[in-house]
């Protein structure tokens, strides 16, 4: 690994770091009054999830302008020049780490399995990316599921503020997740393998080693079983809040306040000052 992937490494570690432990109390207290009424042992996993949400949208954002705009890497997608892509490769790898701390450290509260073996699995292929330079169309691609955090986040987010299921932002928000999470991780397995199988065979793929080929078609499998796992935990909970929403609107019954509103002064109290 070069001194400069090893430098944005390092500089992603510590820049996660810090919009966990300084940026994000500070932006959520200004932006959601209602951060003050968070249970102290969900305020860790609250700014983790503000910083996953941050690195999802930037590594996401830049992995479509590569697929875009990067015709080297998507004429050679196993050995074309990879300077944009190890670029992006690093700065979620240093994320992945800080996060694998994070899990060590709040295990009691934030441990889950699943997620270490996620960030095991896709530091393990990266790793080849970022010494070798190799695979940067392959790796690339799979940096788009990023793009289904934001809303997965989300969902976290209005349970802390109460926000009940049938609350309108919660079911949109849980169609879109489910919609996009579909889209970016699932729909996009047969366009990928596709890929993958078409360079079995090709000098490019012998060029590899038996190394590299099984960190990269090992992880993925992981990956995608992962992947395929919380499609069907996240459908059924679309399901439950779409029919879940339609039978309180058949009810007409009163839907509790969330906590945000519940943060605000009344509105009579509002008034009162102001006279």
């Amino acid at each position: 690994m070069e001194t400069r992937e090893l430098t944005v490494v390092a500089g992603s570690f510590v820049t996660f770091q810090l919009l966990f432990s300084v940026a994000s109390p500070l932006l959520s207290a200004v932006l959601t009054p209602a951060y003050a009424l968070v249970p102290a042992n969900k305020l860790t996993e609250w700014n983790s999830r503000l910083v996953s949400t941050v690195h999802a949208l930037v590594v996401g954002l830049f992995c479509l302008y590569i697929l875009c705009f990067d015709d080297k890497v998507n004429a050679d997608p196993v050995w074309g020049d990879p300077t944009l892509v190890k670029l992006n490769v690093a700065i979620t790898c240093g994320y992945l780490v800080y996060d694998l701390v994070l899990l060590a450290c709040n295990w009691s509260t934030m441990g889950d399995g699943f997620f270490v073996c996620h960030h095991l699995a896709a530091l393990y292929a990266y790793g080849y990316v970022l010494t070798r330079g190799v695979l940067p169309y392959f790796a690339n691609f799979r940096l788009i599921s990023e793009l289904s955090t934001p809303f997965v986040n989300q969902r976290w987010f209005y349970e802390m503020l109460k926000y009940p299921r049938s609350h309108r932002l919660v079911v949109l928000n849980g169609v879109a997740m489910a919609v996009v999470f579909f889209l970016v991780r699932i729909a996009v397995m047969p366009p990928y393998w596709a890929s993958v199988f078409a360079t079995f065979g090709t000098e490019s793929f012998t060029r590899l080693g038996l190394g590299a080929q099984v960190a990269w078609i090992s992880s993925c499998i992981a990956l995608d079983v992962l992947n395929t796992i919380w499609m069907y935990k996240i459908a059924r909970g679309c399901y439950k809040v779409l029919t879940g929403a339609a039978a309180r609107r058949s009810k007409a019954a009163p839907e509790p306040e969330p906590l945000a509103a519940l943060a605000q002064p009344p509105q009579d109290a509002v008034k009162n000052h102001a006279d």
